[in-house]
């Protein structure tokens, strides 16, 4: 299948959840309030999602009854609005988020530390969401405030960095996005040194660029690098060690050399499994990874298995109109229409692109895909007339969006094979010649990098 359906390699895209210093100091650590806090935080971390939910939906109505004026009240909102985003309550989010951050500036002034956090995390929202040109004011904004306050050496700068280059990332302007890593990843190894585990964090983020603009090498070198300081720096069944040995797993997947790929799924989804659990989403995501490689060996009863695993467990942890169910969802159809079992694929595709066009709008980059998909599905079954559609709007998506232009030259080069099979030979050309084209000024722009 020409199209993209594993999960993306996992990177530290950072929300800020800590209490404001105010709560701290004024109420102190031991207070009732602060209790069931650390708690929905802790329930948040270990992906306890349900549990998150109820705890930080306490905290906040105990801190409506602190008054308007409290800053406890922007933590709260803060809090129950990171717990939605990880369950894809994304327009639940949204208005807590906008409800903090008015109260942060409204407290501490326009230019605090902590209404850079509120921006921060409204824009990592609209990131999620594929709202690219809100998103990206934000996290400039923030940048700025966190720079003018707390100086070009603070971590809180280098999260700034790290999050506005993972959002450059996407939208497939490597060249900036490298920029901003490679200077967050400085500020990391100057104040914390170089063997950190945030110093870890910044190479295993510049890794996965590298990987997406198909330098291996560099890559490989730097999954390895960050997997080694994981290892000695922290415990080795640590869920960042798993994170590298799933992202290295994944780097070498994309080469075919599947065996190896195998063997560092399988630790880190032991790892995961034993620290997080059966049912948390990382360990989901890994078992979804590790099911996609299978359905590259044609290993078609193990995948299957797993993929089936993987979207009973994320309906039950994150509900079922979550976009990591989606996902799910979209790699077991790609199973199916790998073998042909087209009737079982075309529900499963329809379902995943609803599920997207709802939690994520319908001009996101995985609406985009979906689309693309279900065309592939209705051109291999003869139903040009249902695929064209699909891909023209697929492709407005992705050109709108500034998308990937990988995922454009996919889309145009699907296209351009249905326009031929209908007999549409010059518009097919012009179609192939248009990818074609893309591809080679993506090769040439990754060189100069």
């Amino acid at each position: 299948m020409n199209a993209p359906h594993s999960r993306w390699p996992s990177v530290g895209l950072l929300l800020l959840a800590t209490a404001s210093p105010l709560v701290e100091t004024a109420y102190g650590q031991d207070s009732p309030w602060e209790k069931v806090y650390a708690e929905a935080v802790k329930a948040h971390e270990q992906g306890h999602y349900a549990e998150a939910e109820k705890l930080s939906l306490a905290t906040l109505e105990q801190a409506r009854n602190f008054g308007p004026d409290d800053p406890r009240l922007g933590t709260a909102l803060n809090q129950l609005g990171l717990v939605y985003r990880a369950q894809g309550k994304f327009t639940k989010a949204e208005p807590l988020y906008r409800q903090a951050l008015e109260i942060r500036e409204r407290l501490l002034g326009p230019e605090h530390p902590e209404v850079a956090g509120s921006l921060n995390n409204l824009a990592v929202l609209f990131r999620a969401q594929g709202k690219y040109k809100e998103a990206e004011p934000l996290f400039a904004r923030s940048l700025k405030i966190w720079l003018k306050s707390l100086g070009l050496e603070h971590p809180n700068v280098a999260t700034g960095l790290n999050n506005l280059a993972l959002l450059y990332k996407i939208q497939g302007k490597y060249a900036e996005a490298e920029g901003l890593y490679r200077q967050a990843l400085a500020i990391r190894e100057k104040t914390l040194g170089p063997e950190h585990p945030a110093v870890a964090t910044a190479l295993n983020n510049l890794a996965v660029l590298y990987k997406a603009q198909g330098r291996y090498k560099e890559a490989e070198s730097l999954h390895r690098r960050a997997l080694a300081m994981r290892e000695k720096a922290l415990r080795p069944e640590h869920p960042d060690v798993a994170q590298s040995l799933g992202n290295l797993a994944e780097l070498y997947s994309d080469q075919r050399k599947r065996k190896e790929a195998e063997s560092l799924y399988l630790r880190s989804l032991e790892i995961r499994q034993k620290v997080l659990g059966s049912q948390h989403p990382d360990t989901i995501t890994t078992l979804d990874n590790l099911a996609t490689l299978y359905t590259a060996q044609r290993r078609w009863l193990e995948a299957e298995m797993i993929y089936r695993r993987t979207v009973a467990a994320g309906e039950k942890i994150l509900g079922p109109q979550h976009p990591d169910v989606a996902t799910s969802l979209n790699n077991l159809a790609t199973l199916y229409y790998a073998q042909a079992n087209y009737r079982d694929a075309e529900p499963l595709f329809q379902r995943a692109l609803a599920i997207r066009e709802k939690a994520l709008g319908p001009e996101h980059l995985d609406v985009a895909t979906s689309l693309n998909n279900l065309a592939l599905l209705y051109q291999a079954r003869g139903k040009y007339s249902d695929a064209e559609p699909l891909y023209k709007r697929s492709l407005e998506i992705l050109e709108k969006a500034a998308g990937p232009p990988q995922r454009v030259a996919t889309v145009l080069a699907n296209y351009a094979a249905l326009l031929k099979k209908a007999g549409r030979g010059a518009e097919a050309k012009e179609m192939k010649a248009r990818a074609k084209t893309i591809r080679e000024r993506h090769a040439r722009e990754n060189r100069r990098t």
